[in-house]
């Protein structure tokens, strides 16, 4: 018998000393890139090799290359755009997913991931106080997640007027509405165009960016026929929570199917601190988040949650003769978009595993007492303002006017010291942080705001 299995090891070596390296390194680095896209293509585009090359020496030239190209943003001083960190468990779990190769599609087939799969969607529902009878998928991110729990609304929805989409499709079929918050993220309207949805109906927000009920209701009553509600726990600038408990009411009395897009704000239902931010959230038919984002694990890993598993494994699943003998009800890839994928959830079931309920509240927590903390500083600058309620882990903040809140921006990714995304809301520019990551602590904290005072004096 070939021992294909010795032939891993000195590359797999070199790896694990690279990543080490690289992880050990972090804490201490300038955020931003050393290098540019440029200077990495000059690295690596030759003219693909005619002969072999040794494993270990590919791994050792593709850390070379790109290490210089690397953002840090595992680090605890890195706070653009919604992009968390990866605590150590997961991360180990994710190499074990790698070495194991296992195409987590039909639990009779892999048995040993796909049950790891299918605590962890338990342990999800129950720390998260979602129906215990709903089904759980494992996606590439939040965009496929909602696209996932959305194309089981389009399925059911349709149903419930009589359709057959899997027969007639939707060419001829009647309108599906799709109702949404003004500042509703725009992965949003990216799956409804996948889904061949069209534009939704725009829903008035406040000044945080949370739906108002009464414009739903209006919404919902000026039309009929199918309709599907878009929520949100947690907006990309405020943070804010839409009304959940009275939007699911005024949309389930319309006859309409309520999904909520929680991609980072999901976890609060997990801290009793700020459970109450989507008390209500429970009675809606699905739900959407990304595990890379506030659970911190590695990327690839979105969850879909759907309260009606018919709805989901009509939509998403399919039966071929070549799979006889090997299908069960539920498998994992009735639940999602891919036929063929890694184990991703296991990452998930090794960071609840590692933090227990406990530790994931206090994970959140944290995140949120981190967040105050940078507002809190920050808006002791001169002419900072923080312009957003910190309620849960982004912050805005202007200077003034356009021109200085983008000068103070650039400062302070020129400075190399924290990474802070500018961004524009309700109409002005904004120096926007969004804490993501387990490892930000206060010396993380002091130092990004001390990089933002050096970049205001300046300006």
């Amino acid at each position: 018998m070939s021992t294909p299995g010795k032939a891993y090891g000195p590359a797999l070596e070199r790896a694990a000393g690279h990543a080490r390296a690289w992880l050990d390194s972090v804490p201490d680095r300038p955020v931003p890139p050393r290098v540019d896209g440029d200077g990495i293509t000059a690295s690596l585009d030759h003219p693909l090799p005619d002969h072999p090359t040794a494993a270990e020496q590919v791994v050792d030239e593709l850390a070379a290359a790109v290490e210089p190209g690397l953002m840090a943003s595992p680090s605890g001083r890195f706070f653009g755009w919604v992009m968390g960190g990866t605590q150590p468990a997961p991360l180990a779990a994710d190499w074990l997913i790698s070495a194991w190769d296992q195409n987590t599609a039909m639990r009779v087939a892999t048995p040993g991931t796909a049950v790891v799969e299918e605590v962890a969607g338990r342990w999800l529902l129950d720390l998260l106080g979602l129906p215990a009878s709903a089904d759980v998928g494992f996606v590439t991110g939040g965009t496929m997640a909602s696209f996932t729990g959305l194309a089981a609304a389009r399925q059911q929805v349709l149903t419930d007027v009589g359709w057959d989409l899997d027969r007639a499709g939707l060419s001829g079929a009647p309108r599906v509405r799709v109702l949404v918050g003004a500042e509703r993220h725009d992965s949003v309207d990216l799956c409804l165009r996948y889904l061949g949805l069209g534009a939704p109906t725009v829903v008035p927000a406040d000044r945080q960016g949370r739906v108002v009920v009464g414009g739903l209701d209006d919404a919902l009553a000026a039309d009929e026929g199918p309709a599907i509600v878009c929520l949100q726990a947690g907006n990309l600038h405020s943070g804010a929570f839409d009304p959940m408990a009275a939007a699911i009411e005024v949309a389930h009395r319309h006859g309409a199917w309520v999904h909520v897009d929680g991609a980072f704000g999901l976890w609060a239902a997990a801290s009793p601190r700020l459970r109450e931010l989507v008390e209500g959230y429970e009675s809606a038919d699905s739900w959407a988040t990304d595990a890379h984002k506030t659970l911190n694990v590695p990327y690839d890993c979105g969850i879909a949650v759907v309260a009606h598993p018919a709805a989901l494994r009509t939509a998403m699943g399919v039966h071929a003769d070549y799979l006889a003998g090997f299908q069960g009800a539920g498998d994992p890839f009735e639940k999602v978009p891919e036929m063929s994928r890694r184990a991703r959830g296991v990452t998930v079931w090794a960071a609840l595993r590692a933090l227990g309920r406990d530790g994931v509240a206090q994970l959140v927590d944290g995140l949120v007492a981190n967040a105050r903390a940078l507002a809190r500083g920050v808006s002791g600058i001169d002419g900072a303002h923080v312009v957003n309620d910190v309620l849960f882990t982004q912050v805005c903040v202007t200077f003034g006017t356009d021109a200085r809140t983008r000068r103070i921006t650039e400062r302070v990714l020129a400075d190399g010291v924290t990474w802070m995304s500018g961004s524009r809301w309700q109409g002005r520019d904004v120096l926007r942080m969004s804490v993501s990551s387990w490892s930000t602590d206060a010396e993380d904290v002091a130092a990004s705001v001390e990089s933002v005072r050096r970049a205001a004096a300046g300006t």
